[in-house]
């Protein structure tokens, strides 16, 4: 099995800059296809404008307490054996959740308890994207989902992004356009510079 260390590869990488490197993390790639993938992800996730890095869980709680409920940020897990974490209000207060990650996706695992299976995706956006309010392009069921912690059953809903910074105007053209499924339909009919660019970052959120 081939392993890629998180920090020596990312270091040594020519695909990142001095402003994009993985977080340290003790856990080893099982693949380079999970390598890219984390890479790929890591920059969409600094395009999104809500994602904080190195911050705790403890900061994150303390920025979330006087945000309205479903106001959520995607940071690095404070825990070294994962790479990211997502911190979220709830009706009882604010909850971390750990985003899993395995050879060709990231997943939430809500409820230990639960032995059947959960949605996995190949980015984080689209995992948040996919637990947001039903929406035009999102393809998920009405069905709720719920985070099982210390005896309780909570609601989890994600409905706005925590921002850390100003998104330019073109990127948030870009968010509206990936909103819209019959604008994208026709995207192969646009210049290539454009289709590009709309690649590059292919969330809604």
């Amino acid at each position: 099995m081939v392993t890629h260390s998180k920090f020596d590869s990312a270091m040594s990488s020519s695909l990142l800059d001095s402003s994009m490197r993985l977080p340290h993390r003790y856990k080893t790639f099982t693949s380079k296809t999970q390598y890219q993938m984390v890479l790929a992800t890591l920059h969409k996730l600094q395009e999104s404008g809500f994602y904080w890095g190195p911050i705790t869980g403890k900061e994150a709680n303390a920025m979330l307490a006087v945000e309205n409920i479903g106001t959520f940020l995607i940071r690095d897990s404070s825990d070294n054996r994962h790479l990211f974490a997502l911190s979220v209000k709830t009706a009882s207060g604010t909850k971390n959740l750990r985003i899993q990650c395995d050879s060709s996706s990231f997943y939430l695992q809500t409820d230990p308890k639960n032995i059947q299976s959960v949605p996995h995706f190949d980015c984080v956006l689209k995992l948040v994207h996919y637990y947001m309010p039903q929406s035009k392009g999102n393809t998920r069921s009405g069905n709720m989902c719920h985070i099982y912690c210390g005896g309780e059953k909570i609601p989890l809903e994600l409905i706005k992004p925590f921002s850390c910074s100003l998104s330019t105007l073109q990127h948030l053209c870009r968010k509206a356009v990936n909103g819209h499924s019959d604008i994208l339909s026709k995207k192969e009919k646009l210049p290539i510079p454009l289709k590009e660019f709309l690649q590059e970052y292919d969330a809604p959120i």
